[in-house]
């Protein structure tokens, strides 16, 4: 009708806030059928609802394979089977929390000693004894200290930071740290191998920035190092340390091994290290700076009756 009276487009598309190529569609379906062409054939499929039927058989469906061979679902790949719009399906996954797309992996411990091992160490953390002391002690064996070949290009608007894709590798270093799960504090100490002698090394240096007389519990893995004669010679002459070990694959009870992944993210992963001296030092510098604003881990076990098995 505005047509007829003379409208041009940009007025149509102004005052019915719509666009030309719906103009110049109604347009066309006006001269080719007259009134008829412009009725609704086609109203669409009546929206979908989300029925407790419905969603038990997509949370169903979601426990199972996918039909076609692979390994997880996808947003439409779960509602072409399903006939329904993804944006159901997307409804259904989000009120379970359900991602398919993520894979989490596991390690379930074997040892018959699990539930006292563990009540033990979180007994350290928790309630330590009173005027002991308590380190979580481990080591990072063979750091790569690796040079890029190319320049590094720095992160710009828009851009991230970019790293060359080939490296020379000047060669690896240990490095063993003790973490205060009290304080946060972290001692380290690097060395170019990580025998038994490095161990018993460190550990002396440790014991040593303690009282003579005081308490020391040590919380720390089963690798083979840290259970040899020269260990068992230490102890014999240090009745004031104690070692207690984690149950067998269960390297996250050692509060250690988080201020470890701390550090691979914010020195080692993007760092560009020009020879071992060059990475031990960046290290070191690492931990006296770390020290100055250390916090102990907010870390915590939510059922210490509970056993991590397989599920």
């Amino acid at each position: 009708m505005l047509l007829d009276e003379g409208a041009s487009y940009n007025d149509i598309k102004e005052k019915l806030d719509t666009t030309a190529p719906t103009i110049s569609l109604w347009k066309r379906r006006y001269r080719e059928e007259g009134l008829v062409g412009l009725a609704t054939f086609h109203p669409g499929q009546p929206p979908q609802k989300l029925t407790p039927q419905l969603r038990a058989r997509v949370l169903a469906k979601t426990q199972q394979k996918p039909p076609d061979g692979s390994t997880h679902w996808s947003l439409r790949k779960m509602a072409a089977v399903m006939g329904v719009g993804k944006d159901l399906v997307r409804q259904v996954w989000g009120e379970a929390d359900l991602k398919p797309h993520r894979l989490e992996r596991y390690m379930a411990s074997d040892d018959p000693h699990f539930e006292e091992k563990a009540a033990a160490i979180i007994g350290l953390y928790l309630n330590p004894p009173q005027h002991a002391a308590v380190f979580c002690v481990d080591e990072n064996s063979a750091i790569q200290a690796l040079d890029r070949l190319d320049r590094r290009l720095p992160l710009s608007p828009g851009r991230a930071e970019r790293h060359g894709f080939e490296y020379h590798r000047h060669g690896t270093l240990s490095l063993f740290a003790a973490l205060n799960p009290q304080t946060g504090e972290v001692i380290g100490q690097t060395a170019l191998r990580h025998t038994s002698q490095e161990f018993v090394t460190f550990l002396s240096d440790v014991v040593a920035t303690q009282p003579a007389d005081g308490e020391i519990h040590i919380i720390l893995d089963n690798l083979s190092a840290h259970k040899t004669p020269l260990v068992n010679q230490f102890l014999d002459q240090h009745r004031n340390v104690q070692l207690h070990f984690t149950p067998t694959y269960s390297s996250w009870l050692n509060q250690v091994e988080i201020w470890f992944s701390k550090l691979e993210r914010e020195v080692i992963t993007r760092g560009i290290f020009t020879s071992v001296s060059d990475l031990r030092r960046k290290i070191m510098r690492y931990i006296r700076l770390y020290a100055k604003s250390a916090k102990p881990f907010r870390w915590k076990y939510s059922d210490v009756k509970r056993r991590i098995q397989p599920w």
